[in-house]
This record gives C-alpha cells, structure tokens and sequence, in this order.
C-alpha cells in the first residue's frame, strides 16, 4: 500500500478495539457501503466502446457539467489527463466564459451530469453549449436534463441511484469523463479495489484508525479539518475528502466541517492561527507526495538548496510545519502517498472514503445522506420561477430573522 498515515498523539489499541465494537453496533442502522464494490455498477467494456467512438483525432477538450460528487473525483484524476478538462460547476460567467473563448464544438465534448436531471447548476448551463453546436454525452437517468438530450438525440448513459460523493469513483459518473480525458482508468480501479482490501478489513487498519484518531478529538471538542496539500495533483482528492468530511458527518446536530488551502501558502496566511490562535478547535492535516512528478531541480542562490528537487523543498517545509504544530502541542497528522499516478489516487480516494464512513459509524449518522442540501435548492428554483427581485429576497431575509433568531443577542 503507498499510503502512510502518521499522526500524534497515538491512539491506544484498546481505544481502536472499542472503535471496532461500535462500528459493528451501528453498521446495520445505515445503507450497506455499496462504494467498496468496484465493479458492479460499472460496465467498462461499453464505457471503452462509447469513449472510442466519441474520441475523435481532434478532441482536445472535455467540458463537464457537473457539482459536488458529480465532478469531485473526476477533479482527483485530473492531473493525469491528455485532454483540456474544463470542470464547469455552475453557471458563473467568468468559467464559462474562460471555457467558451479556449474551446471550440469541433475539438470538444460536452457531459453534463446529473443523476436527478434537476440540478440547477447543471441545466442551466447546457443551451448555452447546445446554441454553439457543441457535441453532448449525458451521464443521467431522468428528469428535465435527460429529456432534453434525448431531444438533440445524445448519447446517454446510466446513472444509479447512489449517494454521489461516494458513488463517483465506481460509477460511470467520474469514469466516463476520465477515460475520455485519457486517463487509466483500469489502473485507477485497481488502485481504488486494493485499497479497499486494506482499508475496509474488519479489524485495526490505517483509515479505522484515522477515523478513531478524529473522532477522539471530535469528543475533545474539536470540530474543524484543515487540510494542507503540498501538492496540486492532490487538491482534487483534498476536495473530496471535504465535501465528504462535511456533507456526511454533519447532521443531526454533530459532525466535523472539513476545508483547506493549498500548502505551502496557507503556512503564510493560517498558520499562525494553528500555532499561536485558539486551540482545541482545529485539527491540522498534511498532505504530501513523496516522489512528485513532474518534478525539477532548483537553481538557486541559497547553498542548501541549489540542486534539490522542487518537491524535496516543499516536503522539507511540510515536515517542519508538521513538526512546529506538534511543538505547541496541536494534534497534528500528516497522510502520504508514493506518487500521484492512477493507482495512489484510487488508494487515496479508498482510504478517504473507508475513513468518513468509520467516523459517520463512531458518531451514529448516517454517512449517505444529506438531508438539509435541498433546502437551499428549493428556495432558490422558488424564487427563480418566481422572478422574485432581490428587495424581495432580502425582505423574505428579514421576516425569517425575527423569527429564528429573536433575542440572540
């Protein structure tokens, strides 16, 4: 396995066999962990099939239309692409823009994705690339998105009806888009099979423990993950593991808030929070690649690193901040992987999920769900189809306040 998980204080085994016991109580409350089935809901020879026939000489570009699990471990692969990938979240002019003006119909490919075919940030998206021409693969099942490429006679393949941040990686969600941008995706799902052999074994192992480590902290009242990747063929995976941490342990009054920056810069901007600031309240995570690629040698003036690789520099920072953290006794933990190819990320991407479902089992929730997402969404198609004018909005604002929060202060 080419992940490493050090992290301080350690946890005792007697705590990690009571973590065991627990797991064991309260897995038959939840939805089985359908993610560690790596090959059931996929089809990989069609998916091979379709991507060769829609993989032209000339495509350079694959734009993605997608939000949250739609698009999170496709962004974790996206440093091993030969194409453009071009992840269009939402409809915010200025990526849409920016992907408009590089792209063109004949060179690209447009999937948008969506398992309801109600996601607003996706439908609303597509006659902009429809007016221009450009060529659709859906990844959906049904609703108003699946209608609408049926209408323009599109390619449309299946989505199942899974939790997505979890369901992405074994699904035709991230796989489909990922093959058509080059990536290995048998080595990727190799990666991610092993790494659930590993990691979803019924007894002590490296993502067990890390959940116990966190949900330790967790009753010691900690409750934020700030992650620090120093890497950028890391961030993607960082992503996930923040939408996951976030959406699946947080509910019914519990749960840890997951978010990041990437390292080395936020030893400029948040580190004097985590060393000098308010304790007990965040725990600090580092994220490193042991042999980054593609890596350089530095040209210097400072003798002691002229002639190092870049990345050798940047591990030396990460572990020097590690080290300061634990020196003013910040619990502190640092996850490594060998290199960033298809079968580390399938890994990492294996222990990040078996580790938020072993903590959403510590907390008693359930880790599929997320019941609160859609009451935003409502509001928002509400006051679309409405026309609401933003004085409105805000009076709506307005009225709810003096109710929820009479005499908060």
């Amino acid at each position: 396995m080419n992940i490493e998980l050090e992290y301080y204080p350690k946890i005792e085994k007697k705590i990690l066999e009571r973590s065991l016991i627990k797991i064991d109580e309260n897995k038959t409350k939840w939805q089985e962990p359908f993610f560690q089935d790596t090959q059931s809901y996929l089809d990989v020879s069609s998916i091979k099939e379709i991507g060769d026939r829609l993989s032209h000489p000339n495509l350079k570009n694959v734009i993605v239309l997608g939000t949250g699990g739609s698009i999170q471990t496709l962004l974790s692969l996206k440093h091993l692409s030969n194409k453009t990938i071009y992840p269009i979240t939402s409809s915010r002019a200025i990526e849409l823009n920016e992907c408009l003006n590089k792209t063109d119909p004949n060179d690209s490919i447009v999937i948008p994705i969506s398992r309801s075919g109600e996601t607003l940030d996706v439908n609303s998206s597509i006659g902009t690339f429809l007016e221009r021409n450009y060529k659709f693969l859906g990844l959906s099942s049904r609703g108003t998105m699946n209608e609408l490429l049926k209408e323009i006679d599109a390619p449309i393949m299946e989505v199942p009806d899974l939790s997505g941040r979890f369901a992405a990686s074994i699904t035709n969600v991230a796989i489909v888009p990922a093959y058509l941008s080059g990536v290995d995706i048998d080595m990727f799902l190799n990666g991610l099979k092993e790494g659930y052999r590993e990691f979803m074994r019924e007894e002590i192992n490296p993502a067990l423990e890390f959940a116990t480590y966190l949900y330790q902290l967790y009753t010691k009242g900690y409750k934020f993950l700030f992650s620090m990747p120093y890497s950028k063929n890391l961030e993607g995976s960082i992503g996930l593991l923040v939408q996951e941490i976030s959406e699946s342990t947080g509910k019914d009054g519990k749960g840890l808030m997951g978010s990041y920056q990437e390292a080395p810069l936020c030893q400029h901007s948040v580190l004097e929070y985590l060393l000098g600031g308010t304790k007990g309240a965040v725990i600090p995570l580092l994220f490193i690649i042991n042999k980054e690629y593609p890596d350089l040698i530095l040209n210097s003036s400072i003798d002691y690193v002229n002639g190092k690789s870049a990345q050798t520099v940047i591990n030396y920072q990460a572990d020097a901040t590690f080290q300061a953290l634990l020196e003013q006794k910040v619990p502190s933990a640092k996850i490594s992987i060998k290199n960033p190819n298809e079968k580390n990320i399938g890994n990492l991407i294996s222990f990040i999920q078996s580790s938020v479902y072993y903590l959403c089992l510590l907390l008693d929730v359930n880790w599929a769900n997320n019941p609160k997402v859609n009451i935003g969404k409502k509001i928002c198609n509400e006051a679309l189809k409405n026309n609401l004018p933003e004085s409105k909005r805000k009076k709506n604002r307005e009225e709810i306040v003096e109710k929820s929060f009479e005499n908060f202060w």
